[in-house]
Order: C-alpha cells, then sequence, then structure tokens
C-alpha cells in the first residue's frame, strides 16, 4: 500500500467540501479525514486492494466500512446509504463498497473518507490524484 503513495483515486466523484483538520460547526474535534459532497446512490469504490474488516452503523459515521490494505494501513468509508460488503469481504482496486447518502449525520449527501497508518489519521490528499 506504502508504494501507492501519490496514486490513489479518490472513492467517489464529487466535490471535496471537508478538508483533513479543519474544523467543523459545533465539532470539538478537527476532522481526521475529508468529505466528498457527491449524489445520494453514487458507489463508493475501494481505493486499494485489501480485506473488508468492519462493516455496520457507527455512531457519528452512519453505515460504516473499514478495509485493511495490509502494512498497517486502513482506508475508511462513511456516511453511507447502503454498504455492499461485508465483513472478511475481499475487495480489488476500484471495486464498488457501498452508496454514499446521508446516513452519518452529515447535513450534505456525500462520503466521509479517511486513511489511517498504525491507528493514525493523516491526510489523505497527500496520497491522491486529484484529476
Amino acid at each position: 500500500f506504502s508504494a501507492l503513495k501519490g496514486r490513489l483515486r479518490l472513492p467517489v466523484r464529487g466535490e471535496l467540501i471537508g478538508r483533513f483538520g479543519t474544523q467543523h460547526a459545533g465539532a470539538m474535534a478537527s476532522a481526521k479525514g475529508v468529505f466528498i459532497r457527491t449524489a445520494e446512490g453514487e458507489q463508493v469504490r475501494a481505493v486499494a486492494t485489501g480485506q473488508v474488516v468492519y462493516a455496520d452503523w457507527m455512531r457519528g459515521f452512519g453505515n460504516l466500512l473499514i478495509v485493511d490494505h495490509g502494512e498497517g494501513f486502513l482506508s475508511i468509508y462513511g456516511n453511507n446509504e447502503s454498504l455492499l460488503k461485508q465483513t472478511g469481504d475481499a475487495v480489488t482496486l476500484g471495486e464498488a463498497l457501498a452508496v454514499a447518502g446521508q446516513s452519518g449525520g452529515n447535513e450534505e449527501t456525500g462520503l466521509y473518507f479517511e486513511l489511517r497508518h498504525l491507528g493514525r489519521p493523516f491526510d489523505p490528499i497527500s496520497w491522491v490524484r486529484l484529476k
């Protein structure tokens, strides 16, 4: 996974409206990921090959899916309308994981996306190609 730095694609097409580290209105902590505004029903795709280690609803994240990519790297996809994968499923690069929605309590429809290494969040934008 570490060899993919700078070459990942965002998991959904849309507008980046929430950036890593920014404070959201009414929030106590800064964002540990990014928020991508997109139409409800847009497919959310895996940023790399891995295995689903969590697929369920979680307070504050809505329908949440977490993929383990090895080397201590995780990708986190929240605010989904529905999940297409279950815990234990293997996924490939670009495979549909979920359907974007508004399940996390956000005012916007879209995807909350986070990357972590050894449990620590880092800015996913430094790892993706935006064009």
